[in-house]
């Protein structure tokens, strides 16, 4: 692996780490009731941001570049009913996370490079889909940053 492929595989890999990590800190104080709370008329609960988030690494590195075999039904992350317990919504992105790691981790200089065609993305190689997804969890993060304040008001009884 030369010394510009490692620093790029290190670099996401920093990155998708310190996110999932993030996104973990903020759901701990969030009872599995108040993860799956939407606190708006509009907008997603905190845990179905998780499971989009789950199913657009699942599909787009997953599916598209490790070969899962992932099959995505992108309605059902917004609309799963609170089947899943928070904890369980969670390994699943853990394992999402930790196959992102692992496919990022076996990618030569001519992968990054290689041609990318995944329904729903304007990527056209593997490093454009990769870079997508981290953006992709940090803006969702800002969601849930602030989805984590509303219901901390809300249970304070702060909240208007």
């Amino acid at each position: 692996m030369s010394a510009l492929d490692e620093t790029v595989a290190s670099a996401f890999a920093k990155r998708y780490s310190a996110n999932a990590a993030r996104v973990r800190e903020l759901a701990v104080p969030l009872t599995n009731a108040q993860f799956w709370q939407r606190p708006f008329l509009f907008g997603n609960s905190f845990g179905h941001l998780v499971l989009h988030l789950t199913g657009n690494l699942n599909y787009y590195i997953g599916a598209q570049i490790a070969n899962t075999g992932y099959v995505r039904d992108r309605p059902r992350e917004f609309n799963e009913p609170n089947s899943l317990s928070k904890d369980e919504a969670l390994k699943r992105f853990d394992a999402a996370v930790d196959m992102v790691l692992k496919t990022i981790r076996v990618q030569s200089p001519e992968d990054w490079s290689a041609e990318y065609s995944g329904m729903g993305s304007e990527a056209k190689n593997r490093l454009e889909i990769v870079v997508i997804c981290a953006a992709h969890i940090q803006h969702h993060i800002g969601q849930m940053i602030y989805l984590s304040y509303q219901l901390s008001r809300q249970n304070d009884g702060s909240a208007s």
